[in-house]
C-alpha cells in the first residue's frame, strides 16, 4: 500500500467483496474465507498505523 487513503480503499472495497461473495457462495466458502483472510491483514496493519501516529 502506498498511502493510507489507498489502504482505507482497498478495505472497503474487501469488505463489500466478501459480503457479495458470502451471500453468493455461503460464509464459509473457500473465497469468503480468503477475501476475509486478506481483509483482516489490512486492518491488522490499518491499525499498526493508526497506533505508530498518535499525536
Amino acid at each position: 500500500m502506498c498511502n493510507l487513503e489507498q489502504l482505507l480503499e482497498r478495505i472497503e472495497h474487501l469488505r463489500n467483496k466478501m459480503t457479495e461473495v458470502a451471500l453468493k457462495k455461503g460464509f464459509t466458502s473457500e473465497d469468503s474465507i480468503k477475501i476475509s483472510q486478506e481483509l483482516d491483514r489490512l486492518l491488522n496493519v490499518y491499525e499498526s498505523y493508526k497506533n505508530n501516529n498518535k499525536n
